[in-house]
């Protein structure tokens, strides 16, 4: 066999060159692209390579839950390892890329970040994480600005030349790995804030036409793009300081340049789902339109989703929001395709890893995709035999041994109150309020407080306008069977002391939103039930095969349920009608609620700002901007009525049911999936409509069945 030596400063640039702008302060700098051999590379040569992606870890380094102390097999990077060393011995050619959403997401994420931020001189645990694993690029996700921009400054390690934003002096601890981002700028510099992209060379092993082996240089070019929507999201963090395009125009910007600057393969990391809808360059999931831009491959995040169907043997079938994909729209979800193009989504928390294998020819003096060739992978923990789970790499879990000690210490921390009931999201679907309840008074508490107290002449006026709350059962599912919630009743072992500082996280997942509150009246507020009910399938009364009345969890953060004091807002929900004409029986104290009512919804900045798509809801009747987060409103809540009586009940903080279905027999079965084994708690919170409990689906979810005419 023989090998063809191509260009020792080419091979040495591999090195130096893809750590180019790590932590870099130039953001206009993109590494120089290694030279293409002339001369050396016969005519019909292939490469085959892999491209794996994570996405979403969310700071799930390890295979655990914070807020439960307990083991979580299901998820963490320390499993994700394993998945990455078995492809990396499968294909030796191999590039390891991340699509964002990296740093917040678990207690631990919240630890480093706000409550005992890592110095300069330190590491994020999941960066640790990441570099040891050897990434080789990675794009952003719009959760990665949740902390602010000076943080996301400095455990980057890049000066971002946005006017008050600085970096601390030095290097600071950051991923060893270039990161870009394509459609954000500063407003002042008009400059991207990372670089916009950057050019990886790789040497890789080649097989010529006579069948030997020789070693080539690929080019590979890496872009990332974020949701415009991160300005509303994160106003707070980011309003005048940075600038937003849409993901196509930045793309058919950078492709270009990548291609002058000799990339030979350019991946798009896109932090959104498919939404095949006409393009806006507002749009939240632009993922489908940059494959039409001139890319070679597309990594996809942010739904949390699996693309294309998982290959193990009892795979989940596809997501109804993938399975629902027009056929007009050329989506391969089967094979993995968009419009011809090889993408992968590889779900969330490290819980996949997606492998795009590529194959390539040398054909008149340049490399030639093929198409027929290429496959594409979202490789799960079960792929093996569909029934053995990965094991962890136990070197994942000794490089942040400190940083998860540290982290279960923070969550055991005593809140001083304990509870009479078991607070739970199991059931949020079908009626049980017991872990949205407290979340709601405390945000009514809140409103009424910070009105109450207010000199602003505006505000004051509102003194006698009703207060009522919306929240979601944020932890419903979405992330598997294990993703719910469940605060466990009074002092148990686990927590001796009662509640913890662990308990309103599990109450309330998301520690960057800011409590909002909006004035509307009552047409709004029956639009955004209506918007809500959308969650559900339609059911057919008359169908006798089973009906999903939940048919994917993809979008539980925006199924609000709202309660006003005393349960004096009430309201059912008709599953059988259509959605947008859902909502029945809507009263609030005995009388049913006229279009012109007036109300003041205490929410979060996400759904305030026009996060979920609410009609008219979108900022403009935003009347409360509060600096504290919804997170610490619990918190501080629970802690108050700790003072008071050392203990909040199922009486008065989580039985008040505001909303029902409006009943109707159903000639066929109507299931509901959750997580097993909890048919006793529903019957022990008076959950009527869960009638039993039958098997499991392919994801492991508990199948339950629902009495709608109960």
């Amino acid at each position: 066999m023989k090998t063809n030596q191509v260009m020792v400063a080419a091979l040495m640039a591999v090195g130096l060159v893809g750590l180019a702008g790590c932590g870099s302060s130039d953001n206009d700098a993109t590494a120089a692209p290694a030279p293409q051999p002339t001369g050396g590379i016969p005519e019909g040569t292939t490469v085959t390579f892999a491209l794996m992606e994570t996405t979403d870890l969310h700071s799930n380094v390890l295979s655990y839950n914070y807020y439960s102390l307990a083991e979580d097999t299901s998820l963490g990077m320390e499993r994700t390892a394993t998945l990455i060393q078995a492809a990396r011995a499968e294909n030796p050619n191999n590039v390891l890329l991340d699509d964002g959403d990296v740093i917040q997401g678990t207690l631990l994420g919240d630890l480093q970040a706000v409550t005992s931020p890592v110095p300069c001189s330190g590491t994020l645990a999941v960066h640790k994480a990441m570099n040891a694993l050897k990434y080789d690029g990675g794009g952003m996700g719009n959760h990665e600005f949740n902390y602010g921009l000076p943080f996301l400054s400095q455990v980057t390690n890049t000066d971002f030349n946005i006017p008050g934003v600085t970096k601390p002096a030095g290097t600071c601890g950051a991923p060893a790995f270039p990161l870009v981002l394509s459609n954000v700028t500063g407003v002042a510099s008009g400059k991207p804030i990372f670089q916009p992209y950057a050019v990886l060379p790789r040497a890789f092993a080649a097989k010529a036409p006579d069948g030997s082996t020789l070693n080539v240089m690929l080019n590979i070019g890496i872009m990332s793009f974020v949701p415009p929507q991160i300005l509303e999201w994160d106003q707070k963090n980011l309003a005048g300081k940075v600038a937003v395009s849409g993901s196509k125009e930045a793309a058919q910007q950078y492709v270009a340049e990548l291609r002058a600057k000799g990339a030979n393969v350019i991946v798009a990391l896109s932090h959104g789902g498919l939404d095949t809808s006409a393009y806006s360059p507002k749009m939240e999931n632009q993922s489908y339109h940059l494959a039409g831009t001139g890319i070679d491959a597309l990594m996809i995040g942010h739904s949390h989703l699996i693309f294309p169907r998982g290959k193990e043997p009892g795979a989940a079938a596809l997501d109804p929001s993938l399975a629902a994909l027009p056929a007009s729209a050329n989506v391969d979800a089967i094979n993995g395709f968009v419009n011809g193009v090889p993408t992968v989504m590889a779900q969330s928390w490290g819980r996949r890893l997606g492998l795009i294998r590529m194959t390539m020819v040398y054909q008149g003096g340049k490399w030639v995709t093929q198409p027929s060739k290429t496959t594409v992978e979202s490789r799960g923990f079960k792929y093996a035999d569909g029934s053995t789970v990965v094991k962890a790499d136990s070197a994942i879990a000794a490089l942040i041994a400190t940083e998860h000690a540290a982290t279960i210490a923070y969550a055991k921390q005593p809140l001083g109150v304990t509870t009479d009931f078991e607070m739970s999201s199991y059931f949020a679907l079908v009626g049980d309020v017991t872990a949205i309840q407290l979340v709601n008074q405390a945000q009514i508490d809140y409103v009424k407080n910070f009105i109450a107290s207010s000199t602003d002449p505006v505000l004051s006026s509102y003194r006698n306008i009703p207060v009522i709350s919306c929240s979601a059962p944020f932890k419903a599912g979405r992330n598997g069977p294990s993703d719910f919630t469940d605060v466990a009743p009074g002092a148990t072992a686990a927590a001796p002391v009662g509640l913890q500082v662990r308990n309103p996280g599990d109450l309330y997942l998301y520690s960057n939103n800011n409590l909002q509150a909006v004035k509307i009246k009552g047409s709004d507020l029956k639009a955004w039930l209506e918007a809500s009910a959308k969650q559900f399938g339609q059911i057919d009364p008359a169908k006798a095969t089973e009906q999903d009345l939940v048919p994917s969890y993809g979008t539980i953060y925006n199924y609000d349920v709202f309660y006003a004091e005393n349960n004096a807002l009430t309201y059912q929900i008709d599953v059988t009608k259509p959605a947008g004409s859902r909502i029945v029986n809507l009263v609030y104290q005995g009388k049913a609620v006229a279009d012109g009512d007036d109300f003041i919804v205490a929410t979060n900045d996400y759904r305030a700002g026009g996060g979920g798509n609410v009609p008219g809801i979108d900022g403009s009747k935003t009347i409360i901007k509060s600096p504290d987060a919804n997170q610490a409103v619990v918190s501080n809540y629970l802690q108050a009525l700790g003072k008071v009586s050392g203990k909040v009940t199922l009486a008065g903080n989580g039985n008040a049911r505001s909303w029902s279905f409006a009943k109707v027999k159903t000639a066929g079965p109507v299931i509901l999936r959750s997580a097993p084994g909890h048919l006793a708690l529903a019957r022990a919170n008076g959950i009527a409509v869960v009638a039993a409990e039958g098997g499991l689906d392919a994801s492991g979810f508990g199948k339950y069945s629902i009495d709608l005419s109960k």
